[in-house]
């Protein structure tokens, strides 16, 4: 079973991840430009404003379109090279991604002050920091632009306003963003599902994975449909990283790339639309070595179901609901026969130890479960275990009600019971019964 990783979502312009699946919240305000110093002889604010979205925009049109001169104009070397030759290095591996937008957006408010010893590098010349945001979309997959910061430092030269630094001053937030494309080259796959095209990006060396993946993902898609429904766009971006930063990059420190195959995330949440941006399937390095077919395709399908449900999940909802429904479907038979104890000591090899030595649990998992590095695993097995017991007794379209119910947000005992009264017509402690005594006969 692959490692855990967190879920919830906000309908409520609440983050995500926690990505923080979160979690990681990845969206963010674009905040602008800080003056070194006023200077009342030279150019107004509102035309320097001007002159450096401007830059801003050349920067986009030159990395979108691959232009190495006219990087090579915008880019200050005085203090070196390595920005110029990253920057080159960038544009380079976004020719072969399909790009509906890609551009940086000036904000409003002032950033920290620049330290005196970065300012001298650069002689008498204006310094400024911004951080801007990256206002990104790759064609067929995002309904609307994802954001993401980016932090800057320019200088006025005699000819101009160059790029300098791509990187935060010291001891600021938020640091710069890392797409796939500043890892290196990148291969795109794309693969027809339900709902249009998925594309995959990864890097040369992981073709055997993407291969796999490729070959899994339309059934992957139809799976979740036949459970979730199909209100959702039934096509997904993966991403296939190759190393711990550049899976950190796209994730966050949460999640730790050694331990877990892959992680679903977004940024921002439309509840008025039932829409969320900038969702991506993350697999980590990890994950060829980890997964075998079968723990691929129960990922795979794990994670899409995350990215189905995600517009409809509020950041604090109860964590059994949301992995244990997303586990269901990842390992919920094609055929549609029942689990047995088989399955459950392959899929649940923690939860049958538990069973052995204590008997059927006498509680639903609590987050808290989840969050105990000791008894997160034992965790995610029961929760997937419970889900797969009300589906298999009371369907897989109760299932789904009780997940659209306590997906919500937060809910009390007393309300999650109610909620268990609403969809299957017993109290909390009366399911627990019954569930104890459904896993007892398989095992």
């Amino acid at each position: 079973m692959h490692a855990p990783e967190t879920l919830p979502r906000p309908r409520r312009r609440v983050p995500w991840e926690r990505i923080g699946l979160a979690g990681l919240a990845l969206a963010v305000a674009a905040v602008g430009v800080l003056l070194v110093a006023p200077d009342t002889t030279g150019p107004s604010e509102s035309d320097v404003r001007v002159e450096v979205q401007a830059l801003l925009d050349s920067w986009a049109d030159a990395i979108r379109t691959d232009d190495r001169a006219a990087l090579a104009e915008i880019i200050d070397t005085a203090v070196g090279p390595e920005l110029l030759e990253a920057e080159t290095r960038r544009a380079q591996a976004l020719t072969g991604v399909p790009l509906a937008e890609f551009g940086y957006e000036l904000g409003t408010e002032s950033a920290a002050d620049i330290p005196s010893e970065i300012v001298r590098r650069f002689g008498d010349d204006p310094v400024r920091a911004l951080t801007v945001s990256l206002r990104y979309g790759i064609e067929g997959v995002d309904e609307v632009p994802t954001r993401k910061p980016v932090a800057l430092l320019i200088v006025a030269r005699s000819d101009g306003w160059k790029i300098a630094s791509d990187r935060p001053l010291p001891g600021s937030v938020p640091a710069t963003w890392r797409g796939p494309w500043d890892h290196g080259p990148l291969d795109m796959t794309t693969t027809a599902t339900a709902g249009g095209t998925s594309l995959i990006l990864a890097h040369p060396d992981t073709t055997d994975l993407v291969d796999d993946i490729a070959d899994e993902l339309p059934s992957a898609v139809d799976a979740v449909s036949e459970v979730w429904g199909t209100d959702w766009p039934e096509r997904s971006l993966v991403l296939v990283t190759s190393s711990h930063d550049e899976f950190t990059d796209q994730v966050g420190t949460a999640h730790n790339g050694d331990e877990i195959a892959a992680v679903a995330i977004s940024d921002a949440v439309d509840p008025e639309h039932d829409r969320a941006s900038g969702q991506r399937i993350v697999f980590s390095p990890a994950a060829s070595s980890r997964l075998s077919q079968e723990g691929l395709r129960a990922v795979l399908r794990h994670e899409l179901a995350h990215i189905a449900a995600r517009p409809q999940t509020v950041d604090g909802s109860p964590m059994w609901i949301l992995e244990g429904y997303a586990d269901y479907i990842g390992y919920r038979s094609d055929t549609g026969s029942a689990v047995t104890g088989a399955d459950l000591r392959r899929i649940a090899p923690n939860l049958v130890g538990e069973l052995t030595r204590n008997g059927a649990p006498s509680q639903i998992p609590t987050d808290d479960d989840f969050a105990d590095p000791g008894r997160s695993r034992t965790a995610y097995e029961t929760a997937w275990s419970l889900a797969t017991f009300l589906a298999e007794e009371y369907g897989e379209d109760d299932l789904t009600s009780l997940y659209r119910t306590l997906a919500d947000g937060p809910v009390s005992e007393a309300g999650q019971s109610d909620a268990f009264t609403a969809t299957v017509g017993m109290s909390t402690a009366d399911v627990v019964d019954r569930w104890g005594d459904w896993l007892t006969d398989r095992v």
